[in-house]
């Protein structure tokens, strides 16, 4: 039964289809032909280009730009992907405006960077329009690796290893790889199953088997996967998510924004999709932002993201914010949460104001909610696993592990942000060092 938007409580089909469809649409529409010509024209093709060091993949930023003004884009695709496979995902989902277009020169001179995320895309959405790999698979090694984890991480240290003519095994504990850009982005970030048709073009290398539902811990275990292999690399991301810590967190309603973001993206109609009339997202970081948004675009009434810090401590970068503020999302700054309150489900959330340092100020506000989601970062779980720095899975720079023949890279080790496209950098290069290693 589809619902009124002004219903009480936590229900689906608050939107019609052709509103969810709406409103679920591309973020930035792809860019035409003629717009891609005009955009690489702007570019001044920098010898000492800032935007590359900038990029976590390295990037020729200039040369795929010059390659689309030349009217090569298959050219430029290939330039992309040579240092990021997963050039098509990340030119959706990596947050140009804090990275490669922050320090663009036009940016620096006129606020107004080259639009290198979108040429990114245009260039390799017409090289996988053609239904073509553009590498080719090494003659066979006879060298065998394990994967663990299908995510960006993983993704891209099996293509580079298949690439040099290694076997590799990919494991995954869902059912479908692609790990956070399958079951963690925003789904207007990425329409038309992209997330997918990236992952089976990508596996067009050859050379790499996917086993999903096995996860570490659980159907695999490190000895075995040690004494099976040549190698193993670890790209497990992180599977746990921390709790708020609040008495009453175990109320209904109560949700991790992960699953509601994998939930959703998995969905097959968004009118069965339920959302509450006012939902609370407690987080800053783009898992709560993602959250958020999409909260509002299924029909929430009232949705608020509440930070504990200041706006300008927000993980989340000003462009997200700014989409969840453009998108009806209250931002509340310097807020942390106290208590849960209601009889069974959630009805209000307590919130008590904070000053810069975190320090209480007695000022109390309370927020009604039908549903709440925990986007307060998520933590490393498994057992047996190599040595930790901290949290995370400790590693040199080659993604090395204190485990002899165990590479780690992306969310679950040391060192990087968490990031797709820094994950993807980590799989790449401790691919290098396991080939370099084993040859």
């Amino acid at each position: 039964m589809t619902n009124s938007p002004l219903s009480q409580g936590v229900v689906s089909g608050r939107l019609s289809s052709a509103e969810l469809a709406e409103n679920f649409a591309d973020l930035h529409a792809p860019l035409d032909d003629h717009e891609a010509l005009v955009a690489a024209d702007r570019c001044y093709f920098c010898h000492d280009a800032p935007c590359m060091e900038a990029c976590p993949t390295d990037i020729d930023i200039p040369l795929f730009i010059r390659q689309i003004s030349t009217g090569t884009p298959e050219a430029a695709a290939r330039t992309i992907l040579s240092q990021n496979i997963l050039g098509g995902m990340c030119a959706r989902v990596c947050p140009t405006e804090t990275l490669c277009e922050e320090v663009c020169v036009r940016e620096v001179a006129e606020g107004k960077p080259v639009k290198i995320g979108e040429l990114q895309r245009y260039a390799t959405d017409t090289l996988m329009a053609e239904d073509t790999h553009p590498f080719e698979r090494d003659a066979s090694t006879g060298k065998k690796i394990a994967v663990v984890g299908a995510g960006p991480a993983g993704l891209s240290a099996a293509h580079r290893l298949a690439m040099y003519g290694h076997d590799v095994t990919v494991f995954d504990g869902r059912a479908k790889p692609g790990g956070l850009n399958e079951f963690g982005i925003a789904s207007y970030k990425s329409v038309d199953n992209f997330a997918a048709r990236e992952v089976e073009w990508l596996l067009q290398i050859g050379g790499i088997t996917v086993e999903t539902g096995k996860r570490l811990g659980e159907r695999l275990s490190l000895e075995t996967l040690k004494a099976d292999y040549d190698a193993v690399f670890l790209g497990i991301g992180l599977g746990g998510v921390n709790a708020l810590g609040l008495e009453g967190e175990d109320k209904g309603g109560v949700l991790d924004a992960v699953d509601f973001i994998s939930n959703l993206r998995q969905a097959s109609d968004l009118t069965n999709v339920a959302i509450g009339r006012d939902v609370v997202v407690i987080g800053g970081g783009m898992t709560a932002v993602d959250a958020a948004v999409q909260a509002k675009l299924l029909g929430a009434l009232n949705v608020s993201l509440v930070y504990r810090r200041g706006r300008d401590r927000m993980a989340a970068s000003v462009f997200e914010q700014d989409l969840a503020a453009s998108k009806g999302v209250h931002i509340i700054s310097n807020a942390s949460p106290k208590a849960v309150i209601g009889n069974g489900a959630v009805r209000e959330i307590e919130f008590e104001y904070t000053d810069n340092d975190l320090k209480a100020t007695g000022q109390t506000v309370r927020l009604p909610a039908d549903q709440v989601f925990k986007a307060i970062g998520q933590t490393l779980s498994g057992d047996g696993l190599p040595d930790l720095d901290g949290s995370k899975i400790a590693v040199d720079g080659t993604g090395r592990t204190s485990v002899d023949w165990i590479w780690a890279g992306g969310d679950c080790a040391s060192g990087g942000d968490d990031l797709t496209v820094t994950a993807v950098a980590e799989g790449r290069d401790a691919a290098e060092d396991i080939h370099a290693s084993l040859s």
